[in-house]
């Protein structure tokens, strides 16, 4: 832990006069809620940047030590004074008082040069150079220390340009440290340094922000602004969670009592801060729906809802956790978190529980004190680890019992690794000889199915042999011979109908029909010829040979579907060379342009005329109580009883021929009739000439 970057941390405080005005962000004090007429209201106070720079500093130190009591040191420097030393007992209390001796900021301008931002860097990279106790230790064991640490820096900076004079000035500064020698002090071998631009609530913010990123192998350098006030004391929060991996937990539906009236209770939620490990278990499926929201604090983290539980006194969980870790709250001292923190130390325990719409609960971790302490614990939500690591047969589905363990034994004895021989290094020529090796396993392995119920070809003694012969990288004729017999084999079990080994799928009811089990079994040699068929040309022929020898089946079925019976050629008018789809959608017109008595009719026919349906299981005939009728007949009759049901039939489309019934029929014969008159009238005025 004395090499890792985390464990010195050197925070520089800009008391520059700038840090003597107002953060602009208002506090109301005044707690009278009722007031008189007379009584005038308290105005707010505003804290000053220095003291928001010093509270946020504070906040950060607090969140650390609560998790991290040990092995994490601290430093503060203020210009070039340093305000404690590495090996502090109590960092917090002197830094406190040391404070309070420099006082705040004054608001009279000197010299600008007395507060330069260089000062401050010049000192914590001087701090960083001291060793703390742990790497004395090391050093007096003659251990190798790695001095690795980072700096913080709350400051004003005017520009850019002042942002890229520092990132030269840490660069020669760390390698002038190296440079120099001295019995006391210590190389940095890696440094950080964070920059963080802070002004008063509302006004601009002219610095570009820049991810961390290393300037050379021992520099990393970021930089981040902030307006003051509560913004800076989420943005240092957000920090320590960066630095120190941390993530947030929300103790959701905590039930307490109102403080005005006791006789009822609400539901509060408390946020806390511990290291990120603890939701490795929470986090190795996917993330569940609800399962990260945003911190209900206002913090720039993600937080983990877990539900409260019943608490406990004797917990029977205790023993079945996988590991422990402290906690912090976020807001120490609001009333939420000093009530859970009082319960807890009173030695209760409280299970959590994952946000779940539906389904189980599942607890995933326990809150429990220890020694004072109190700690978050992780539960396993799927095995324990009391129990004893699974077995080969299990795997990620489940418990796989039918692995093709005797077969792997003899995969590995074939391909075992050995120590090559003189005379075979001059064959290899210049490749490596473990090149072989791995081309041999590769090839070996193209299809090798681990499960028995996955295969069949695999399950059948009889053609074992197979594969032996395809893996090789030649073959002579007569082991292509017996290739080809081994796929006439095939043929002929194919052809007696030979029972076939079944493949245990786990499910209740009959199993595959031969034919389909036939059909994977093609598919296999298929498979498994093909996988080889570019390693040698007799390797193609194999595969010539199983392509002329594979069932048709797929054009056997198209076949029979393109011949159609000679009953289909009379009632289909000559469309003997329609596919059984077209004349179904010919069919479909037909019935769509007849008349409602005629589909009345032909339902009826097909009744009478069909052949009664064979006998069918019990759950078939529910299904089917309309005999002979097709689907399409159904469908039609279905529709026609609800059509009937929402209106009446029009009379003239009854009497019409088809569906469509014609409008105004008369209305021929009286235009034609009065046409007649009108030729009439016009012939009798003619004058005769």
């Amino acid at each position: 832990m004395a090499s890792s970057i985390t464990h010195k941390t050197v925070f520089i405080l800009d008391r520059s006069p700038f840090f003597a005005q107002s953060c602009n962000q208002p506090i109301e004090y005044d707690t009278l809620k009722s007031k008189g007429s007379g009584v005038i209201p308290a105005a707010p106070i505003y804290k000053s940047l220095w003291t928001c720079n010093v509270e946020g500093v504070q906040e950060y130190l607090r969140i650390v030590f609560d998790i991290y009591p040990k092995d994490r040191h601290f430093r503060v420097v203020s210009g070039r004074t340093s305000l404690n030393p590495w090996n502090c007992p109590d960092t917090i209390t002197t830094l406190n008082m040391r404070l309070a001796q420099v006082g705040p900021p004054l608001k009279s301008k000197k010299d600008d040069s007395e507060y330069s931002v260089f000062h401050g860097l010049s000192s914590a990279i001087d701090c960083l150079r001291e060793p703390t106790q742990e790497q004395q230790d090391m050093l007096d064991n003659g251990d190798i220390v790695r001095n690795r640490g980072r700096i913080i820096y709350l400051t004003v900076l005017k520009n850019d340009m002042q942002v890229n004079h520092l990132e030269e000035y840490i660069l020669e500064a760390l390698q002038h440290n190296k440079m120099s020698s001295s019995s006391d002090l210590l190389p940095i071998d890696e440094c950080e340094l964070v920059l963080v631009h802070t002004v008063p609530v509302g006004h601009d913010i002219r610095i570009t922000e820049k991810p961390c990123r290393e300037l050379n192998s021992c520099v990393k350098f970021e930089v981040t602004s902030s307006h003051s006030g509560r913004h800076l004391y989420n943005k240092l929060v957000y920090l320590c969670c960066k630095h120190f991996d941390l993530c947030s937990t929300t103790v959701t539906g905590i039930p307490m009592k109102e403080e005005q009236n006791a006789s009822s209770s609400a539901n509060y939620d408390v946020e806390l801060l511990h290291p990120a490990t603890a939701h490795d278990e929470l986090f190795k499926n996917e993330h569940a729906e609800g399962l990260v929201i945003k911190s209900k604090e206002g913090l720039p983290i993600d937080t983990t809802p877990l539900k409260w539980c019943t608490p406990k006194s004797n917990v029977i969980e205790l023993h079945q956790c996988s590991a422990a870790y402290r906690i912090c709250p976020v807001d120490v001292n609001s009333r939420p978190s000093s009530c859970l923190t009082n319960f807890l130390i009173s030695g209760r325990a409280v299970m959590l529980e994952q946000p779940r719409k539906s389904g189980a609960k599942v607890i995933s971790h326990m809150l429990a004190a220890h020694g004072g302490e109190i700690f978050i614990h992780s539960l396993p939500t799927s095995r324990s680890i009391l129990e004893d690591p699974p077995s080969i047969s299990e795997g990620c589905g489940g418990r796989v019992t039918d692995y093709r363990i005797t077969a792997f034994g003899e995969f590995m004895k074939e391909n075992r690794l050995a120590p090559t021989k003189a005379s075979l290094l001059e064959s290899y020529g210049n490749r490596k000889p473990y090149l072989y090796a791995i081309d041999h396993l590769e090839k070996s392995s193209r299809c090798w199915p681990m499960v028995i119920s996955e295969t069949i070809l695999f399950n059948l003694q009889n053609l074992s042999q197979l594969p032996q012969l395809l893996v090789q990288e030649t073959l002579t004729e007569e082991q292509l011979l017996e290739c080809t017999k081994l796929i006439y084999k095939v043929l002929e079990m194919e052809q007696k109908n030979d029972p076939l080994p079944i493949p245990a799928t786990g499910s209740r009811g009959k199993g595959p029909k031969r034919d389909e089990l036939y059909r994977q079994l093609w598919s296999e040699l298929e498979t498994l010829v093909r996988s080889y068929s570019d390693t040698s040309e007799k390797h193609n022929k194999v595969l010539e040979c199983l392509l002329n020898c594979k069932k048709p089946s797929d054009e056997k079925v198209i076949v029979t579907r393109k011949t159609p019976s000679k009953k289909e050629d009379k009632s289909g008018g000559g469309a003997g060379g329609l596919t059984e789809a077209e004349q179904s959608w010919k069919e479909l017109d037909r019935y769509q342009q007849m008349s409602t008595r005629e589909k009345m009719e032909a339902s009826q026919g097909e009744k009478t005329q069909d052949a009664p349906p064979p006998k069918k299981l019990k759950a078939e005939e529910l299904l089917m109580r309309s005999g002979g009728q097709t689907l399409l007949t159904m469908w039609n009759n279905r529709l026609k009883t609800i059509h009937q049901k929402r209106s009446h039939e029009f009379d003239a489309r009854l009497d019409s021929p088809g569906d469509k019934a014609k409008l105004y029929i008369h209305l021929d014969e009286n235009s034609s009739e009065q046409s007649n008159v009108n030729t009439a009238n016009v012939a009798k005025k003619q004058p005769v000439m």
